[in-house]
């Protein structure tokens, strides 16, 4: 793996992770307050940890997906790393 591809599945991983904390606590909200809203957040958080851990699957399994192009990697990267500070913020308000 070359070190986008590197640096993109740790991401993933770190997601994955800030992810389960955010679902066990919108599922704690929901059995407390029983609204659509905090089911949908658990909807929500369940999907991009699939997503991430089947983005693991292909980094780890299929590497040659993105081993042609530097610009692809980057790219991989770049979507990563915006998600990364995407959950980041949601996990900050979420735990306050």
């Amino acid at each position: 793996m070359t070190t986008y591809v590197t640096a993109a599945s740790a991401l993933s991983a770190v997601n994955v992770v800030l992810l389960l904390a955010l679902v066990v606590v919108w599922l704690r909200n929901y059995r407390q307050f029983r609204t659509p809203l905090t089911l949908g957040l658990v909807a929500f958080g369940v999907v991009l940890v699939v997503e991430n851990l089947v983005a693991l699957a292909f980094y780890f399994s299929m590497g040659m997906l993105y081993a042609g192009s530097s610009t692809a990697q980057l790219a991989v990267l770049g979507m990563r790393g915006l998600q990364f500070l995407a959950v980041l913020a949601i996990t900050y308000v979420s735990m306050r």
